[in-house]
């Protein structure tokens, strides 16, 4: 599983404090690399982290958050090839919680597009929603 790859993009509006909007990102990427295309109307965002390592936080939060059911359906459904797209609400992850939204009309000031990929989607998933409380190999 250490073939992973993960790309966060984010479309950040003239009304957005950029800051902000990397602050959304790396409350649940830190390990990521950040680059940043300033435009006249609106520029954008995008995150690089590669390995399971670049996923722990967000994982962690899952967690933490009690959300596992619902992102493991999000996942499912997101899971195309060797792909697994999710999108989250912009805002709430700017305090540092777990949105999953539709790409388009949830999110008002848009949201996080995030795509992995990996040789094993089904695998990582299980690995990002694994339950460490029902896990005995965690005990």
């Amino acid at each position: 599983m250490n073939d992973v790859q993960v790309v966060v993009e984010v479309e950040v509006n003239p009304t957005e404090d950029l800051e902000k909007v990397k602050t959304a990102i790396t409350n649940f990427f830190p390990t990521a690399s950040i680059d940043v295309t300033l435009g006249d109307r609106q520029s954008s965002l995008v995150a690089t982290t590669e390995g399971v390592k670049g996923l722990a936080e967000f994982s962690s939060r899952l967690r933490q958050e009690r959300i596992l059911t619902a992102a493991r359906r999000i996942f499912r459904r997101g899971r195309e090839g060797n792909y697994i797209t999710f999108y989250l609400n912009k805002q709430v992850a700017y305090v540092q919680r777990i949105s999953f939204c539709n790409p388009y009309g949830e999110s008002p000031l848009g949201t996080i597009e995030v795509k992995i990929m990996c040789e094993n989607p089904k695998e990582l998933i299980d690995w990002l929603t694994r339950d460490a409380s029902r896990d005995r190999s965690f005990r």
